[in-house]
């Protein structure tokens, strides 16, 4: 079906992008629900992340990264395995399995490993060479939060290792890292994650509307969205482009071209 073109709406970049990414999360999705999501909606979804373990149980892990391939669309091997891996000593052989398995993009991490800075950046630079590497920054426990000055360091630190995007810790929740147990934005924090990088190498992890929202707000519409629910592109597209209340300001007094 031809999509209509009568309204005046922000400027999208095309796949494959470099900004304006959405990143999914998917908990354990099977293979046809995958197949009908990426049928409907591959146009806005450029990262599939295997969220935690699922990859490991996964019996048609192979299937799915080949449909994700067909579709434009980059999977991506969840940080919290390969961060297990490596407390058993087994990083390297992890990454050997997902490069094996088909996987072109991993997600580097220390948010639940007693993992050094220095320790992670030596797990990150293993993976560039083989992989197009995302890192996250920031911690899954509340209790183990950084300082804005290490937010900063660790982001600028995470891209000269070789990340091609750092991930900003918010979990599937969206109560940690760059968020308050309500889920409410800690500017401080976000102010502090872009000085260590420019925006577009960022991808603020957002599972809730209001968080993506306040990103779209703040940033426009081009803004890095990570963790969003695999079913929920499209609904996060609308924001984009103010065709939903919460981001319509704007495009309410957009004139036509």
């Amino acid at each position: 079906m031809e999509l209509p073109s009568f309204l005046s709406l922000p400027e999208r970049g095309g796949k494959p992008r470099t900004h304006g990414i959405t990143h999914v999360l998917d908990k354990g999705r099977a293979l046809e629900s995958m197949r009908s999501i990426l049928t409907e909606h591959a146009a806005h979804i450029d990262i599939w992340k295997f969220g935690w373990g699922t990859s490991y149980l996964d019996t048609r892990l192979r299937e799915k990264l080949a449909l994700l391939t067909a579709a434009g669309v980059r999977g991506c091997l969840g940080g919290t395995l390969l961060e297990i891996a490596w407390m058993q000593g087994r990083g390297r052989e992890c990454l050997d399995w997902a490069e094996r398995v088909g996987f072109g993009c991993v997600e580097v991490s220390r948010g639940v490993a007693p993992m050094s800075v220095s320790d992670k950046h030596e797990l990150l630079r293993a993976a560039a060479g083989r992989f197009l590497v995302l890192s996250e920054v920031g911690c899954k426990d509340p209790d183990r939060a950084l300082t804005p000055g290490q937010w900063t360091d660790e982001v600028a630190g995470d891209l000269a290792a070789g990340a091609r995007w750092v991930i900003a810790e918010g979990r599937e929740s969206g109560t940690v890292g760059i968020y308050r147990g309500d889920g409410s934005l800690r500017e401080d924090i976000v102010a502090a994650v872009v000085r260590g990088a420019d925006v577009a190498r960022v991808l603020f992890e957002a599972p809730r509307k209001d968080q993506q929202a306040w990103l779209i707000r703040r940033f426009g519409p081009e803004v890095n969205l990570a963790n969003v629910p695999s079913d929920e592109a499209l609904a996060v597209e609308t924001l984009r482009l103010g065709l939903r209340a919460d981001t319509c300001a704007r495009t309410r007094d957009r004139l036509p071209v």
